[in-house]
């Protein structure tokens, strides 16, 4: 049987529902997506026990934080699941699913589901629900994946499937007394009202150019703002390009703050600036403004669709522009070369910066 929701029908929930297990392992961006469907689970299911398969960042964050995830169970590194951290102990999937036990219903939010719903069926819960592409085994329950739809969305549209309808659409994530004293501790006191600008992303197509940030940096400096420009060590070329070409004092972090600790920096800035990456979606989860600079196929999966309080830019660049090959996955799939060609070069870089000021300082001003 289902029932009219927010977003469509949903099936009845399960009786005597104890435990939940739901595998999200990979990035922060990632995560930031599915915590709708999680708050979803926790209000069709109150008095069960949801734990997150994730990865050991997943544990550190979740550490005494309110919210709709009562543990983590750490996965460990396999194939398409995820990619082990630097340092990290050999570990091994049969032992993790051997002690992964008990679960009622195990729900896949983590992608096509060919090394995915394989782990999922193995945990031996009463029900198994998910996503699958056409090259996964199915689980009890499923929905096709289709490459073109918001995250949130898709992921509201799985937990549905064990009777759990949305109960918002707008990813939050609780910010604690702890995540502002580090914060505190290493920015000081705020002389000005502060502003944070995020040029790196994993995929260097989706970078902004380093000259167009450090133009919003002067600029914004000369408004009167604090600058932070925040990024991973693996950023830190890119931030120091944005720190030189700006020719006014930023304030460069990288590698000084947890991610707790960003989670408070962001909590406190009156706007974040970034490429289409992780800190730009956690800062709208933690009640930041924002303005994210988008390729159009990524603002379809992840671009918020609230205007109150975020700006997201677009560059409506398709093609390669080395190669001039077609790069909107899923639209050609008889066409083989399209879809994918060897080359990195920015699909923003036409986004002028005009635009993204004319954001920033509206949302500013409000």
């Amino acid at each position: 049987m289902v029932t009219p929701s927010l977003l469509g029908p949903t099936a009845e929930p399960l009786p005597d529902v104890r435990s939940i297990a739901v595998l999200r392992a990979n990035a922060l961006g990632d995560f930031i997506f599915v915590l709708p469907a999680l708050e979803a689970l926790r209000g069709a299911y109150p008095s069960a026990e949801i734990v997150l398969l994730g990865a050991p960042w997943h544990a550190k964050l979740w550490r005494d934080r309110p919210g709709p995830v009562d543990r983590v169970l750490v996965v460990p590194p396999a194939p398409g699941i995820r990619a082990a951290d630097p340092g990290e102990p050999e570990s091994s999937i049969d032992d993790f699913v051997a002690a992964a036990t008990g679960f009622d219903v195990a729900v896949q939010v983590h992608g096509g589901g060919a090394n995915s719903n394989p782990l999922i069926s193995r945990l031996g819960a009463r029900l198994t629900v998910g996503l699958r592409a056409d090259d996964a085994p199915p689980l009890d329950r499923w929905l096709r994946y289709v490459y073109y739809q918001h995250e949130v969305i898709r992921y509201l549209e799985v937990v549905a499937l064990v009777g759990a309808p949305a109960t918002t659409v707008v990813p939050t994530l609780a910010v604690t007394a702890a995540d502002r004293a580090e914060a505190a501790r290493v920015l000081g006191p705020a002389g000005r009202p502060r502003v944070a600008l995020h040029p790196g992303a994993s995929d260097t197509r989706r970078r902004w150019p380093a000259e167009r940030f450090a133009e919003v940096a002067r600029a914004l400096h000369q408004d009167g703002y604090e600058v932070l420009v925040t990024g991973t060590p693996a950023e830190r070329e890119v931030v120091d390009r944005v720190v030189a070409a700006a020719q006014v004092p930023v304030r460069p972090q990288v590698g000084t703050l947890s991610l707790s600790g960003l989670v408070g920096c962001y909590a406190d800035c009156a706007l974040v600036v970034s490429n289409d990456t992780g800190p730009l979606h956690l800062a709208a989860a933690v009640g930041t403004p924002t303005v994210g600079i988008f390729w159009v196929g990524n603002l379809i999966n992840t671009g918020s669709p609230l205007r109150g309080r975020h700006r997201p830019i677009c560059s409506w660049t398709v093609h390669c522009p080395v190669c001039g090959v077609d790069c909107t996955p899923g639209i050609y799939p008889h066409r083989p070369g399209d879809g994918e060609c060897p080359h990195r070069d920015s699909f923003v870089a036409d986004v002028p910066v005009v635009e993204v000021l004319e954001a920033a300082r509206e949302l500013l001003s409000s």
